[in-house]
């Protein structure tokens, strides 16, 4: 008797990419130093390697939201769709 084949959700998906660049992404643009390590441009009289730096801050705050509510989505739906991860439970 042919055992019933369940189908797996597959482990890398477009979503989880999104969420690794958004995690990534800010630890490529600070660990590369060269190409912030200056002072210019200016603005509002303070040099551009400081405020890089705290803009990225902020950014990394976004990117860290958008990365996480994107997670609690692919949790969902993998929840909603048992058969699709092997019967797992998150």
């Amino acid at each position: 008797m042919p055992e019933r084949t369940e189908v797996k959700a597959p482990v890398v998906t477009p979503v989880r990419v999104v969420i690794a660049l958004c995690l990534v992404a800010p630890f490529v643009a600070l660990l590369w130093v060269g190409s912030y390590a200056k002072t210019d441009p200016v603005f509002a009289g303070i040099p551009f390697f400081y405020w890089y730096q705290m803009m990225w801050v902020l950014l990394s705050t976004a990117l860290t939201m958008v990365a996480f509510k994107l997670w609690q989505r692919d949790q969902r739906a993998r929840r909603s769709h048992p058969s699709q991860d092997g019967g797992a439970s998150a």
